[in-house]
């Protein structure tokens, strides 16, 4: 019985080449890569930026006139209680509102199951029409989701 006694390399002489990639140097490149966007990406704030006012408010002797505006779960939009039959109307009252000369203050007081491009209307009109004193009111419905 022989023993078949070959060479190291596999019996031909020549080496095998190699199949397999050294992948570390690739990674160490790709993470410095990373690095360096993530420094040089700027912060991104999710923030409204707003006007504050300055100073302190002058003393009010009347207190304001108040203008609720009530959104319904079925979208309907109620001014001051009484329901308004479109946008148009809506946007009369709103005119009128405006050219007073003391600017009354609009109370938005939407239904948590309300159409959200219905609230985002009637705000879009009152920026349009000038009112700038408008609050949200009954915000903590919403938490209970």
């Amino acid at each position: 019985m022989g023993m078949n006694v070959g060479s190291p390399l596999g019996g031909s002489g020549d080496p095998e080449p190699m199949v397999e990639i050294n992948t570390t140097p690739l990674i160490d490149v790709m993470l410095v890569l990373l690095i360096m966007l993530i420094i040089t990406i700027p912060i991104q704030l999710h923030a409204v930026n707003l006007n504050m006012p300055v100073g302190t408010p002058p003393p009010q002797d009347v207190p304001p006139q108040i203008v609720k505006i009530d959104i319904d779960e079925n979208s309907v939009v109620f001014w001051q209680g009484v329901a308004v039959a479109d946008a148009a109307e809506l946007d009369a009252k709103m005119r009128e509102v405006a050219a007073l000369p003391s600017q009354p203050e609009i109370h938005l007081r939407p239904n948590k199951d309300a159409q959200y491009a219905v609230v985002a209307n009637v705000l879009a009109a009152t920026k349009r029409v000038g009112l700038n004193k408008i609050g949200v009111v009954g915000a903590e419905q919403f938490l209970d989701r």
